[in-house]
């Protein structure tokens, strides 16, 4: 099995605001994800949220909600949360991040189709060349994601094994975006309103 986990725990420092409330078509962004995510093959969904809206979304669409009430020690935190808190009988932790609206359910199936039929310890999509979001890393891993600290996630594992991960490419760009900063927001309106 594998285990979805959505980090959205974040300060949103550069945006001045919480990206995840933000509306993308007239829905928060964090709920574009929680959603997609929902409905895709994954065999469990957690959620890693620091605030009380967040949450409410999260169980609307009844998925595990897991507070996290230590937000200045950054993503390893919540990266640990999530591990903490998956299934015992689960083969890999797939990381989502709770700001990329544009996250399709085939983006997903494909890497967990990829990651079942290759035993390596990652598999990360590459959008028009670029590494992005979501990753899966194997179970085989665990010791190395709980040991992770500071406001680093696990791209800092990715560089360290730089062999067995298996690279998953999509000739778009627009299903990787992410918003970061009010300029970004500006863009994903702009992109929403083309229908990508």
């Amino acid at each position: 099995m594998i285990s979805g986990i959505i980090l959205a725990a974040g300060l949103s420092k550069r945006m001045g605001e919480d990206k995840l409330l933000l509306l993308v078509a007239e829905i928060p962004v964090i709920e574009r994800v929680i959603s997609v995510v929902s409905k895709s093959k994954l065999d469990e969904v957690i959620l890693v949220c620091a605030s009380d809206k967040v949450e409410e979304i999260g169980n609307k669409h009844s998925v595990k909600v897991i507070r996290n009430t230590s937000q200045e020690l950054g993503q390893s935190y919540s990266i640990k949360l999530g591990v903490e808190n998956s299934s015992l009988h689960t083969d890999g932790f797939m990381f989502f991040v709770g700001d990329q609206p544009f996250m399709k359910e085939d983006i997903i199936n494909g890497l967990i189709e990829s990651f079942r039929s290759n035993n390596c310890n990652a598999v990360i999509p590459l959008y028009n060349g670029e590494r992005g979001n979501p990753v899966i890393f194997s179970t085989r891993l665990r010791d190395k994601l709980m040991s992770l600290s500071g406001d680093i996630g696990g791209r800092k594992l990715l560089t360290e094994l730089d062999i067995d991960i298996m690279e998953v490419p999509f000739d778009s760009e627009t299903l990787g975006f992410d918003i970061d900063t009010q300029e970004d927001y500006k863009t994903a309106l702009k992109l929403e309103s083309k229908n990508v």
